[in-house]
């Protein structure tokens, strides 16, 4: 079976932890930050887990990490 090309969008937005589970990012945290609050922001900071839905099409776009 040939190798698989890495989605170079998707390596860069997730990363694997041990147990499976892909962690992402908030979005919104990049402009237009003065309308939103600092408690808001704060929470933009923390990293998320991806949905279960879309975990298995993530995996696909991330083979070898």
């Amino acid at each position: 079976m040939p190798k698989l090309k890495t989605h170079s969008g998707a390596k860069k937005r997730f990363n694997l932890t041990k147990n499976g589970k892909i962690k992402r990012a908030h979005a919104f945290k990049s402009h237009i930050l003065n309308k939103k609050s600092t408690k808001r922001k704060r929470g933009l900071r923390m990293g998320a887990y991806a949905d279960v839905t879309n975990a298995p099409t993530i995996k696909k776009l991330i083979p070898y990490k």
